[in-house]
């Protein structure tokens, strides 16, 4: 489930924009974490182990794995599902330290300024990633997704037990199955069929990629930060699952969306939109105090306050949660 689009406005505007499809109610509340955090990978005696570069706010799932989120240099990651997924198996003699799935955004969050930089480190394995059941039930087959002002993006997959990554503006446009390279072999059949004549309309991801890929190069450019906003709320809204729809059988890539954020990378501005809120409301991250002494906070989603506005002040003290662990031998 899920679809994330990289918006290229002119003037270097560049804004991500993600939907958030899932089976159920995810429990999602907002968290802003700061510098100089101390953090374990929770993934045995083992997991790799680190302290918080560069603060950060979150969009946090049953409160135990960061989904999304942007951190304080612009830089965004997004976390989706993706049934092909594939996790190491290691040997006891792996050099490679393990990172539990739920924590893989918030490790990229806190230690990397740019797509550039992430990507260089991350090609060394530094850690493999080991996943469990979600809360609800489900397999935890994810990849990921990151962003920066730059408009740089990549997309990190596990398949067949390896690390694959997929680096460059190009790639704008993410889904769930089948695996990435193949959904641009798929996007290439209909670019040749020109995206004016016809477009695969359902709610599978092949088709939302599909959709999302040619809208975001037919839609207008600009430098205009409210519009360019506006135009990546319009594609993600696109590529939506309207609520209430029930995913046929075997179909584990469709589902409604729950909720959609959006991230202006220039402004540091983190926008929120619950399916079923009345309001879109936004974070200015300018506004929080990601220094080392700041306790983590938290904005309350998951109990149906509804915000307006930059809600920034409106965190609250709290302890960070703690990410759900995977198993590892």
């Amino acid at each position: 489930m899920c679809t994330r689009v990289v918006y290229l406005g002119s003037d270097g505007t560049v804004v991500t924009a993600r939907s958030m499809d899932w089976m159920g109610d995810v429990h999602s509340d907002l968290w802003v974490f700061a510098r100089g955090l101390k953090r374990n990978g929770a993934a045995g005696s083992k997991a790799i182990e680190w302290t918080s570069r560069y603060g950060s706010v979150v969009t946090a799932a049953f409160d135990v794995a960061s989904a999304d989120g942007m951190n304080e240099r612009g830089l965004v990651a997004n976390l989706l599902y993706l049934d092909d997924s594939e996790y190491v198996k290691a040997a006891p003699d792996d050099k490679r330290k393990p990172l539990a799935i739920t924590a893989w955004v918030q490790y990229v969050l806190d230690n990397y300024a740019s797509v550039a930089e992430a990507v260089e480190d991350l090609r060394r394995e530094p850690f493999y990633v080991a996943t469990m059941m979600t809360p609800d039930g489900h397999p935890g087959q994810l990849h990921l997704s990151i962003s920066d002002e730059t408009g740089d993006s990549a997309i990190f997959e596990y398949l067949g037990g390896k690390l694959v990554i997929h680096h460059g503006r190009q790639y704008q446009v993410m889904t769930n199955a089948p695996a990435y390279d193949q959904q641009l072999a798929l996007n290439a059949y209909w670019e040749a069929v020109g995206g004016r004549a016809m477009l695969p309309g359902t709610s599978r991801p092949a088709d939302r990629f599909v959709r999302t890929s040619f809208y975001v190069k037919a839609v207008k450019q600009t430098a205009d930060p409210t519009e360019a906003v506006a135009t990546a709320f319009s594609l993600i809204r696109n590529a939506s699952v309207p609520l209430g729809v029930t995913p046929p059988p075997g179909a584990p890539n469709v589902a409604e969306t729950l909720w959609r954020t959006v991230a202006d990378h220039r402004n540091r501005r983190y926008f929120y939109e619950s399916t079923r809120s009345p309001n879109v409301f936004w974070v200015d991250l300018a506004d929080l105090d990601f220094s080392p002494a700041a306790p983590a906070r938290k904005l309350k989603l998951a109990d149906g306050s509804v915000y307006a506005g930059n809600a920034a002040a409106k965190f609250e003290k709290a302890e960070p949660f703690t990410f759900l662990p995977a198993a590892v031998k």
